[in-house]
């Protein structure tokens, strides 16, 4: 594709060079340049791209895109702002691949990555080619790779992955948006289908500052759905909110597309009622604008509840008879890291969530109280560089349903370990927690260790906070740790 061809996507350009040049590729890591390729110069959050010109230049670039006129020996296609023009571009150089399959988009604080999974799961069930964006893996047709990116793709991995799911024929691709990919503008130009809201809680304040920039961020992924109808189902579009999340109704004004609700305490299209939740597993009657039904899940907890409602919703506007949903997501045993059981034949339950922020934790140990014949012992920590405002919040959850702490290092990234801990005391005290039930172990591992050695029969061990993740990051190093390897090894130690 000619550079000028490429700008063609853009209507405020200027090109300094020759503009007939030759692009075979974009990049804008300047490290992954390869000859032909046109070279962004993004201006980052710690860096700014354009300080890496020379390197991409040397590396074989054959243009730029740039803010700013360079001294450099290669044309520069110079724009108003480089991020919006990799999210422009990149789509352009894709062939907007997005438009060629269903994209559903699941935005909110918790349960993006069960809901995701739940989606495909229905979708693929019924002999859909599906694509999944999710925290933990990417699946292009029948191929999984590790998902390295936590906080959404940059516009242009984004539309490269689009363009490999479009030449297998994915008829949908579910993915999980985060408010970082959504404020920075890295899903600009991916066409949804559907936008889901799960709920909204404390998070990621070091970023958003506030709990309204928060929410105002997760509410642009239903801004974007559109604003025009159409009579052809295919180019319909669908906000599925929670109706028990107050920001549902301030995200319901944001869009033009059509509303489906679903909830459990509210009146709503899609809604769960006579809840039962057992160790085993999860049982609910569903009343639906499409039908009643019984469902029997092994899936535990109420939050589960809510993620398989809005996984039925958006799968119900697909057409998929609710008889069909129900026996996929009863078929369903685990999503990774998800109150995840770690068995070795031991007399006690040892769960592995990923449950990392206030909302999270009082999910996950309130549902474990629900079933709980014995005593409770949660691990926990809060990551380091990251909203220190939600680590004593954690602290005062934890104390809220458990019988004992063991309050310990999650990703302390720069920061010292100890520091966070201490962070998270006042918290515990608060809820005047006995000072004798609870304990402060840097070491992760013996964390685990300890209260595998306390559990006794019929007690509940939680390890909260990393669930699926299989390393530790120690200032900028991360080193491998899986809590459920960590898990069965002291249970194997313990009754070995």
């Amino acid at each position: 594709m000619k550079l000028n061809e490429l700008a063609s996507a853009l209507l405020i350009t200027h090109i300094h060079g020759e503009v007939n040049t030759e692009i075979t590729g974009i990049e804008a890591d300047s490290r992954k340049v390869k000859p032909g390729d046109l070279f962004l110069c993004v201006p980052g959050l710690t860096v700014d791209g354009h300080d890496y010109a020379p390197r991409a230049i040397e590396l074989g670039a054959a243009a730029l895109v740039t803010e700013r006129v360079l001294d450099v020996s290669v044309p520069q296609l110079v724009v108003k702002d480089a991020r919006y023009a990799m999210a422009a571009l990149s789509a352009h150089f894709y062939g907007y691949a997005s438009k060629e399959m269903k994209v559903i988009g699941v935005t909110g604080t918790n349960g993006k990555t069960t809901t995701t999974y739940l989606i495909e799961r229905i979708l693929s069930d019924q002999g859909f080619k599906t694509g999944l964006m999710g925290n933990i893996h990417i699946k292009i047709g029948s191929d999984y790779e590790e998902n390295k990116v936590t906080n959404t793709q940059e516009a242009l991995e984004l539309q490269r992955i689009f363009r490999k799911m479009a030449d297998v024929q994915t008829d949908y691709c579910i993915m999980e948006v985060s408010s970082h990919g959504l404020d920075m503008g890295r899903v600009k130009g991916v066409q949804f289908r559907t936008g889901i809201f799960t709920n909204l809680t404390q998070d990621h304040l070091d970023y958003h500052k506030t709990m309204d920039a928060y929410q105002a961020a997760k509410g642009l992924l239903f801004s974007r759905l559109g604003n025009g109808f159409s009579a052809v189902d295919a180019e319909r579009q669908y906000a599925v909110l929670n109706a028990d999340d107050p920001a549902s109704e301030a995200y319901s004004k944001l869009t033009a597309a059509q509303v489906i609700t679903y909830g459990i305490d509210s009146e709503c299209d899609v809604r769960a009622t006579d809840i039962r939740i057992t160790a085993q597993g999860t049982e609910f009657r569903l009343v639906s604008f499409a039908g009643e039904a019984l469902f029997r899940m092994k899936l535990v907890g109420k939050f589960n509840v809510y993620n398989a409602l809005g996984a039925i919703a958006s799968t119900l506007a697909e057409g998929v008879p609710l008889e069909q949903i129900r026996n996929s997501l009863e078929r369903v045993a685990v999503v990774d890291g998800r109150m995840e059981v770690v068995s070795e034949g031991q007399d006690f339950l040892v769960l592995v969530d990923y449950a990392h922020t206030p909302d999270g934790l009082d999910n996950a140990l309130s549902t474990i109280r629900e079933f709980a014949e014995g005593n409770v012992y949660t691990v926990f920590g809060c990551g380091g560089d990251r909203d220190r405002r939600k680590r004593p919040l954690m602290g005062e959850v934890t104390a809220k349903y458990s019988d004992y702490l063991y309050v310990t290092s999650d990703n302390p990234r720069t920061e010292k370990p100890e520091a966070i801990l201490e962070d998270i005391v006042p918290g515990i005290v608060g809820a005047g927690f006995p000072s004798d039930k609870y304990e402060l172990i840097a070491d992760r591992r013996l964390a685990i260790q300890k209260a595998i050695e306390g559990a006794g029969p019929k007690d509940v061990v939680l390890i909260a906070g990393k669930g699926h993740e299989t390393y530790q990051d120690i200032m900028g190093v991360k080193h491998d740790f899986d809590d459920r390897l960590v898990a069965k090894a002291a249970i194997r130690g313990r009754i070995g």
